[in-house]
């Protein structure tokens, strides 16, 4: 293994801890804007349903698509090792 396939290799899970802390921070987002009792309050505003809506569906689905996929083969790419001839 070269020398920058290893630094590659190690700067990946300091990447995988950042993009899970982000997906924390938007759950927490989307946690946040279902909680809301003022947005419950205003429910009789259609705008106002709809942003909570949006967010939260656009969040889920980048939570769902992007973040969690990406934490999974980033994880993958960092454990990465190439077999030995002979082994597998």
């Amino acid at each position: 293994m070269s020398e920058a396939e290893a630094a590659a290799q190690a700067e990946l899970p300091h990447i995988v801890d950042r993009l899970t802390a982000i997906r924390s921070q938007l759950r927490q987002i989307a946690e946040s804007l279902a909680a809301d009792p003022q947005a419950e309050a205003s429910s009789f505003d259609e705008d106002e349903m709809d942003v909570t809506t949006e967010v939260r569906s656009i969040i889920e689905c980048v939570l769902n698509d992007s973040i969690q996929p990406a934490i999974r083969d980033l994880r993958v790419a960092a454990a990465y090792r190439v077999k030995k001839r002979g082994e597998g």
